[in-house]
């Protein structure tokens, strides 16, 4: 310890050897000088005080310029590696440690995909990241690709249709479309016809703010809609207790009869093809560290969930 007290009382700035580096590498005060930005005086006062600092000249004067001394050549050979290491341990971006990551990821979400998702994830999250938190944004598919693109969100869990190249997607999953109904005042059964299902009235979701939803878009049908709300997570309450049906994902209309009991599911009568539900980024996070770990843990409760609603 007195050694390296005596070593600290010498005043060895250790800018001064970055100086000298440059110098060396430069050849000259003046190309030094623009290389760090300095001013050539400033240059000269460094290397002075480097010399006084361990004791010997760093630079001997050759003609209009300088070249390093023998202690100087030496001092550069032997402090270029340390040198180099230390500048890239000072801009290379912190270790990611899930245990004591505390970053704040802005997810966009609908509804639907809160109702399934959050709930395991933050139970999962809560033994390997619980540091880490997070804000849900609404969107759909009409405004995710803008608020990936603007940088609103980090990530978006949802049905997407073309998005710019700046956009990564990855799919989580198929699904398809459920009639979710309540038995005690309406007999649907397990596979309704089309007539019965057309004959029924609806509850249905609509993000447009009209009486138009996922059927009236996608098969030009009209049913007979009672009520249209702009969420999912309100569907299951309206149904249970009343003649309605709704149309919605499974894994949605899984979560609900977990939680409304008296809730049944029946097949869609309808032609219909796996939906996709996607996990998209934008590209400049897709080498993060805290990001990366956060996808591979919304791909693992997505496997989870998905035998559960699986046809």
């Amino acid at each position: 310890m007195p050694r390296i007290n005596a070593n600290y009382a010498r005043d060895l700035d250790l800018n001064l050897l970055r100086v000298l580096v440059a110098v060396a590498d430069t050849g000259s005060v003046t190309a030094a000088a623009a290389q760090l930005y300095l001013t050539q005086p400033a240059i000269s006062a460094a290397l002075r005080r480097l010399s006084t600092a361990i004791g010997a000249p760093v630079t001997v004067r050759h003609g209009r310029g300088i070249l390093l001394s023998p202690r100087g050549a030496r001092l550069v050979n032997d402090v270029r590696p340390h040198l180099e290491a230390m500048i890239q341990t000072a801009l290379a971006p912190p270790r990611f440690d899930p245990l004591t990551d505390d970053r704040t990821f802005r997810l966009g979400l609908s509804d639907s995909t809160a109702e399934w998702l959050l709930p395991p994830l933050l139970r999962r999250l809560a033994e390997t990241a619980p540091k880490m938190r997070f804000i849900a944004i609404p969107i759909q598919f009409r405004t995710v690709g803008e608020a990936l693109a603007q940088r609103r969100i980090d990530l978006a869990i949802t049905i997407a249709d073309l998005l710019p190249d700046s956009i990564i997607r990855r799919p989580l999953f198929r699904g398809r479309m459920v009639c979710v109904y309540d038995p005690r005042f309406v007999k649907l059964g397990s596979r309704p016809s089309e007539r019965a299902y057309f004959a029924q009235e609806h509850v249905i979701v609509s993000y447009n703010g009209d009486l138009r939803g996922f059927v009236e878009d996608s098969y030009g049908r009209e049913r007979r809609v009672r009520c249209a709300v702009a969420m999912f997570s309100a569907v299951g309450a309206i149904v249970e207790g009343t003649a309605l049906i709704a149309t919605i994902p499974d894994i949605v209309a899984h979560q609900l009869v977990k939680r409304l009991p008296h809730l049944r599911l029946a097949r869609f009568p309808l032609p219909q093809v796996d939906n996709g539900m996607d996990m998209l980024w934008p590209a400049a996070l897709d080498a993060d560290e805290g990001c990366k770990f956060l996808r591979d843990e919304i791909v693992a409760v997505s496997r989870a969930l998905q035998p559960r609603v699986a046809h």
